[in-house]
């Protein structure tokens, strides 16, 4: 999954409107324009598309979480410039304000399941002989999980 398809599904998830998005971003202390927006949501293929970098995408799932739980007091934290499976699950996962339980309920939601040692896997560091890496099928079930939660009358993209 490209950045681009997880910011689409994700303003379709939780009902997104272009200003929202550029909210999202203002709370992570970025600012962007709605033309910015509009060219990352367009489908891959399609004249207008531009590619969202890891540092713009992290940087948006660091609003994302100032947006749904709130700014933590101090310092932001810098977005990061490269970005994996493991590092946007974890991000939602924040966000989403979830728990372990939380996020096997949601992945048994899509009939994927997935015990707690295997969750925490991909939290862990990754020189860590525990690690895992989080593939693009649990990321993708998680985010329909997600979806079946908030969007209960939608179905799958």
């Amino acid at each position: 999954m490209t950045n681009n398809d997880i910011l689409r599904r994700i303003r379709y998830t939780f009902n997104l409107t272009d200003t929202a998005m550029v909210n999202v971003f203002a709370a992570a202390e970025h600012t962007v324009t709605t033309e910015q927006v509009i060219a990352w949501l367009t489908k891959e293929g399609e004249e207008a598309y531009t590619e969202i970098s890891d540092t713009e995408f992290a940087t948006f799932l660091n609003g994302f979480i100032n947006t749904q739980r709130g700014k933590r007091e101090g310092e932001q934290p810098a977005p990061e410039s490269k970005l994996n499976n493991n590092i946007i699950f974890m991000k939602l996962r924040i966000a989403l304000n979830m728990k372990a339980e939380d996020v096997i309920a949601t992945l048994a939601l899509v009939d994927f399941n997935l015990s707690k040692h295997e969750l925490s896997a991909f939290s862990r560091k990754v020189d860590n002989k525990h690690y895992r890496v989080c593939n693009n099928q649990v990321l993708r079930l998680f985010l329909t999980g997600v979806q079946q939660q908030v969007r209960p009358q939608s179905t799958a993209e």
